[in-house]
């Protein structure tokens, strides 16, 4: 059984050594065109002159394209048609493309996208939330609301009331390729597109529209990107696009690679957002009733923003049940770069919203915050025991691991009778819960909680109690160095919101000397999608993971692809493959059943062999059999997600096939006289099902918590008052490096199955875990309640001056 091995990214050696080839690195032909951008200087106004003369004379200038010369639709959107490739005449954000270069080197091509004299009408740019609530600019009449009960009521009612807001800002991807396309032309005018991109389908679709060509005539291709996490979901399409058009234009291939400065300056980040909230609750700390307002600033163009926005919203509970609440979005634009998908889609930013309240009123009570957690969480289904979660390696561990026990391999979701259209042409019909059942604020019913046994486990393996009276006697010893001590919890919902693109294809090729070869609609951008469901497929026919092969994905092999993204890519992707898989499985083995006279269940696929009743031949011979019986070896595979129906305008249904969870134990230091901080050591217990693949899953918990710690304590977007990312390059915005990960990082995984039919019974694992990082900027800030008595209200991201502020705060 190659699933729930615990084996090594299947390109990890490519990787260190330089040979794996990304879009970069795809040998050209003889005169290959490069492009570049002409950029905006404003934030905001209108172009009244454009001369590209200075442009056009630079020695190897090839061509220079404005938005006049576009033969077709002037459009890079994901959404609403809104995000012109070339500007059409105004300016949203300063980087916006003006121009489109075309020359025979890349360095010219740069060197000449800045000669280009602009002259422009100037208007004073929205670039904060406030500025853009004062001016109503916002991408919906008015604000979003889901509610659940009368949260207004509780409040008033409650014994104890507090209001509070808090500021977080956004995140800059930083993937280590940067974006990155190449356009070949193909006869009859049709196009090859390498592209950097988690959705090649959209790349198909916007290169279609934009070279007025049928989808049919547009073949994308990606085999691998060099990290993604949401910025290569829409954010490719410009490149790829502007390639696809001038090597129309030229008849020559067409390339187009951004350089770190132009990515950072260009291209959409996370959402930063404000949020404002009022909460009623007892004395235990159990809240009563609860009012959130968020206010995403969403940038220029429309891009994902409202499906984000929407995904705070369904996350503003996170662990909790609130009986009486009511969620307020508002989805403001504003002339900076468009925000686009980041690894969480907005649940972390609407999980860090509860965090803070619950912080915030464990401080009001003088109560240890991990009792008010418990206080408020899901109650646990009935019936339910503790798990039995892996142990850690012990209090001093360093970075040792231990990976949790696979579960049974159950092969699940088997009736493929079931499975049709996936689309909802119609609102979907959503059923209500049950009377008395625990719901979201959306309605969706809570069946599968686990985090009282999860918190508990890792609450007695990570000695929190103990820890935590240490923290308090430094603290009273030690006036400068403060520390401090969080646990918090995470519960995920896995699924798109947009119900049609749970779906997922797949195509499948068993050649007589039985080796297997595959393709899905999924992308590998370093996570190890490729290397799971390769063991989903050796699992299905019994084979040595060296005998499947997957190459890269491919629109002509698979259609009308979903993105990889929502943390779904191995529970599409492998069942799609596995549905495949049994097709042909089922051929063989019926036609061995007729051959040998046997019933097809007798038929057994492992370890390299097919035995049917009592004889036994390698796979490779049973597919030679079966292929001179003229039997087809090869099969397409299908599967939609089952039980999801969400209605985003009355803010009701399960859009969630199901839920996973994890906590985070971190510990961290401060000094009160210069801010700077340290995290000294976290302890994770995270769910990842019966997990395809412990090791993988392990990387993926590690790197999501230090991306999110990244973004919630160093990771600092900045700028001016004229709309300039002044934060652009790596000189100036500083991700986590290799010491600022914790000094004792101890991982483990909750053994347990998914109760929901997914692949093997596996879950999701690749954003979760990244709200995991809500732990480090929790315990900076009760490292900074430390130093008074007030409630530090520390904004995000915590960084050194931020502390030093709330510092302060909590001194009075």
């Amino acid at each position: 059984m190659s699933v729930a091995r615990p084996l090594p990214h299947d390109a990890a050696a490519l990787h260190v050594t330089g040979a794996a080839r990304y879009v970069d690195d795809i040998p050209t032909p003889r005169g290959t065109l490069h492009l570049a951008f002409g950029l905006s200087q404003i934030a905001r106004g209108r172009i009244t002159a454009m001369d590209l003369a200075q442009v056009r004379a630079l020695p190897g200038v090839i061509a220079v394209l404005s938005a006049d010369d576009l033969p077709f639709a002037n459009d890079v959107s994901p959404s609403i048609h809104d995000e012109p490739l070339l500007s059409d005449g105004r300016i949203h954000y300063l980087g916006q493309p003006l121009f489109l270069v075309v020359a025979t080197e890349h360095h010219i091509a740069r060197r000449a996208a800045r000669l280009g004299q602009i002259e422009t009408e100037e208007e004073a740019p929205l670039l904060t939330i406030e500025q853009a609530l004062a001016a109503d600019s916002r991408f919906e009449d008015g604000p979003r609301i889901y509610s659940k009960g009368d949260a207004a009521s509780a409040i008033a009612g409650a014994p104890h009331l507090l209001k509070g807001t808090l500021t977080m800002g956004g995140q800059e991807h930083f993937y280590l390729e940067g974006q990155a396309a190449l356009a070949l032309p193909q006869d009859n005018g049709d196009m090859l597109v390498h592209s950097s991109t988690q959705h090649p389908t959209e790349i198909q679709h916007k290169v279609a529209e934009a070279i007025g060509r049928p989808m049919h005539a547009v073949r994308v291709e990606t085999r691998r990107m060099g990290g993604g996490f949401g910025g290569k979901e829409s954010q490719g399409n410009a490149l790829a696009v502007a390639c696809a058009l001038a090597a129309q234009v030229t008849g020559t291939a067409c390339k187009m690679r951004y350089d770190r400065d132009d990515d950072m300056v260009v291209t959409g980040k996370r959402h930063d957002f404000r949020i404002d909230y009022e909460v009623g609750f007892d004395d235990s700390g159990r809240i009563a009733g609860i009012d959130f307002v968020q206010y995403a600033r969403c940038g220029w163009a429309q891009d994902l923003s409202l499906p984000v926005a929407d995904r705070a919203m369904l996350h503003a509970d996170n662990a909790y049940l609130l009986d009486h609440a009511r969620i307020e979005s508002h989805r403001l634009k504003t002339n900076t770069q468009s925000a686009t998908a980041f690894r969480g889609f907005g649940g972390p930013q609407g999980m860090l919203g509860i965090e803070r309240v619950v912080d915030h009123i464990a401080h009001y009570l003088e109560r240890d915050p991990l009792e008010v957690r418990r206080v408020n969480y899901y109650h646990a289904p009935a019936g339910t025991g503790p798990g039995s979660g892996q142990p850690f390696s012990g209090p001093n561990a360093g970075k040792g691991h231990r990976y949790a026990a696979p579960g049974p391999a159950t092969a699940p979701h088997e009736d493929l009778a079931s499975r049709g259209a996936a689309a909802n042409v119609a609102p979907p019909e959503v059923p209500e819960p049950p009377e008395g059942a625990q719901t979201t604020p959306y309605g969706m019913e809570v069946t599968d909680f686990i985090l009282h046994e999860m918190t508990d486990r890792l609450a007695e393996q990570a000695g929190y109690s103990d820890r935590r009276a240490k923290v308090a006697a430094w603290n009273a010893a030690n006036p400068i160095l403060k520390r401090g001590l969080a646990l918090t919890p995470v519960k995920f919902g896995i699924s798109f919101t947009l119900t049609h693109l749970n779906q997922a294809g797949a195509l499948v090729h068993v050649y007589q000397d039985g080796s297997v070869h595959l393709n899905h609609g999924g992308t590998e951008m370093g996570q190890g999608l490729f290397q799971k469901v390769a063991q989903v497929a050796a699992s299905r026919f019994g084979l040595p993971l060296e005998s499947i092969k997957i190459t890269a994905t491919d629109t002509a092999k698979v259609p009308n692809t979903s993105a990889t993204a929502a943390s779904s890519g191995s529970d599409l992707n492998g069942m799609a493959v596995k549905d495949a898989c049994d097709t042909i499985r089922a051929r063989i083995a019926g036609h061995l059943a007729e051959l040998h006279q046997q019933p097809v269940e007798s038929v057994r696929f492992a370890d390299g062999e097919v035995q049917v009743g009592a004889e036994r031949m390698s796979f490779a011979a049973a597919a030679k059999l079966t292929y001179e019986a003229r039997i087809s070896l090869s099969a397409t595979g299908f599967y939609k997600t089952p039980d999801v129906a969400w209605d985003r305008i009355k803010g009701r249904g399960r859009p969630f096939f199901y839920f996973a969870y994890g906590a985070a134990l971190t510990e961290c230091v401060i000094d009160t006289l210069t801010g700077e901080n340290r995290i000294l050591r976290t302890d994770i217990l995270h769910d990842a099902g019966a997990s395809l693949n412990p090791a993988i899953d392990i990387g993926q918990i590690e790197g999501g918590f230090v991306q999110g710690a990244g973004w919630l304590t160093m990771e600092e977007l900045v700028w001016d008052d004229k709309g300039r990312l002044t934060t652009h390059a790596p000189s100036t915005y500083k991700i986590p490096a290799c010491p600022d990960t914790p000094d004792i990082f101890n991982v483990a995984l909750w053994d347990g199955e998914n109760p929901a039919e997914t692949i093997y019974r596996s879950k999701a694992v690749g954003e979760p875990p990244l709200m995991l990082g809500m732990s480090a900027f929790f315990a900076l800030s009760d490292a900074v309640a430390a130093c008074g008595p007030h409630y530090p209200a520390l904004r995000a991201p915590a960084t050194p001056e931020e502390i030093l502020h709330a510092v302060q705060r909590a001194r009075g």
